[in-house]
């Protein structure tokens, strides 16, 4: 191919190369090659490529029902997906609203939170806090909420004032060399609780966060009694809780909820990436009876909507996902794999003079590089690291993520593993074999 049409994510330079098949882990592309898909693309592939229980709920589905417009149709899949997912109230969480994808789901939560407080009669709250180093979706609202500072850079001038942000919960990065987690944990939910305070607690419609970080600082998990200490401040002023699942949901960090480690369930979930395996683009919100019902008793729509909501396909797709995680005890894989790729990477880089932090939970990890370990100095952010580390494991058949700005939003490099639940022990050890390749050829290179 000597020219593409396709608007590509980097427009100078060859277009990428065009991915024609998959099979399990792997990605093949046009030329021959190869791909470990040790990322999932985005944390997006959980059963990996082409399951075939999967494609045939597609084929059936599309032979059948295409779309039907949610102004006048429900559907089938859609509704066994919704009963699938909160019929048994998980956490207290009753209903679903299915989009199109993770940005879409958060604009929704949003707009399903400032309309609750509306019915209930409660029109000042109007403000979201959510956290530094935080990323929420691409769309103008979700970029808002979100803390990914070189992403919100271009588009500073058309973003909302209603959102504000604290420090995220990050351990390697914020916590004090003095403090215990305890400690911690309670600086940040005063830190909260002052930001409630400077806004105004009756203007705060909700906390936002997700509970393991995702591709902005790559895998934070929380610490220890974090997500109870923020619950009992919004608990406190009455405002909800909305739980950003869209990266570390649906299985990826070894529960199908990431929040059922966490001992504290949201008002309002979103979900994305693993929902749907990337068979189909789909989001959903998960709700809890109290909002839904307030907006039921009250005006009796939720005033928002896409072309695309429910879409039959999707939902079939989504559905054969979600059936097969349980069906296959994937859950439970996620668990043991997770295990396997938390030893193997400490083994290969617990002692590396240039990897600081080894995190995750799961199928959910990430390397943090940096140029001094005991001082945790991040690589000059002018030498693109992360992009040299993800051209290098590319070159050597591995698809990972690696991102930017982890430490403030402009240093810091990170490299995300998220490969599909299905991964095997082999392939978890050939990850993490060019995964280390990969670092110490353009460390190589840097330093040379």
């Amino acid at each position: 191919m000597t020219r593409s049409r396709v608007i590509h994510r980097n427009l100078r330079g060859a277009p990428p190369p065009v991915a024609i098949g998959g099979h399990g882990v792997w990605l093949t592309a046009a030329d021959g090659r190869e791909l470990l898909d040790a990322s999932g693309g985005a944390a997006v592939s959980c059963l990996g490529h082409q399951h075939p229980s999967i494609v045939e709920a597609i084929q059936r589905q599309a032979a059948t029902l295409a779309y039907a417009h949610t102004g006048f149709f429900s559907s089938t899949p859609a509704e066994q997906l919704a009963e699938t997912l909160v019929g048994h109230e998980p956490g207290g969480l009753a209903y679903a609203y299915f989009v199109s994808g993770g940005s879409e789901a958060i604009e929704a939560a949003l707009k399903m939170a400032r309309q609750y407080f509306l019915e209930i009669g409660q029109p000042n709250r109007s403000r979201f806090i959510a956290r530094r180093q935080s990323y929420h979706g691409n769309t103008l609202g979700a970029l808002a909420l979100g803390g990914n500072a070189a992403r919100r850079l271009p588009y500073a001038p058309l973003l909302s004032d209603a959102f504000s942000h604290v420090s995220p919960a990050f351990a390697y990065r914020e916590q004090r060399a003095a403090e215990t987690e305890a400690e911690f944990t309670a600086r940040l939910a005063a830190e909260l609780e002052a930001e409630f305070q400077r806004l105004g607690p009756d203007t705060v419609a909700a906390f936002v966060a997700e509970p393991v970080v995702g591709a902005t600082a790559g895998c934070v998990p929380p610490p220890p009694g974090y997500f109870a200490a923020v619950k009992a401040v919004c608990d406190r002023h009455g405002a909800l809780l909305i739980l950003d699942e869209v990266m570390c949901g649906m299985g990826r960090t070894g529960t199908l909820h990431a929040w059922e480690q966490e001992q504290v369930s949201p008002d309002i979930q979103v979900v994305a990436k693993g929902l749907g395996g990337g068979y189909q683009p789909i989001g959903a919100v998960l709700a809890s009876a109290r909002v839904i019902h307030a907006i039921r008793d009250g005006s009796g729509a939720f005033q928002h909507g896409h072309t695309y909501l429910a879409h039959p396909i999707a939902c079939a797709a989504a559905l054969a996902v979600q059936q097969t995680i349980r069906d296959e005890g994937l859950l439970a894989r996620v668990r043991t794999q997770g295990a396997l790729l938390e030893a193997a990477l400490t083994e290969r880089f617990g002692n590396h003079p240039h990897v600081g932090d080894i995190r995750g939970r799961g199928l959910f990890w990430a390397v943090e590089l940096v140029a001094d370990r005991t001082t945790k100095r991040p690589f000059d952010a002018a030498l693109k690291l992360h992009a040299k580390v993800k051209q290098a494991a590319f070159d050597l058949g591995l698809g990972c993520y690696p991102s930017g700005g982890t430490a403030d939003g402009v240093n810091g490099d990170h490299v995300l593993l998220a490969p599909p639940y299905i991964v095997s022990d082999d392939e978890i050890a050939m990850i993490v074999d060019r995964l280390g390749a990969a670092i110490d050829v353009t460390l190589a290179g840097i330093n040379s």
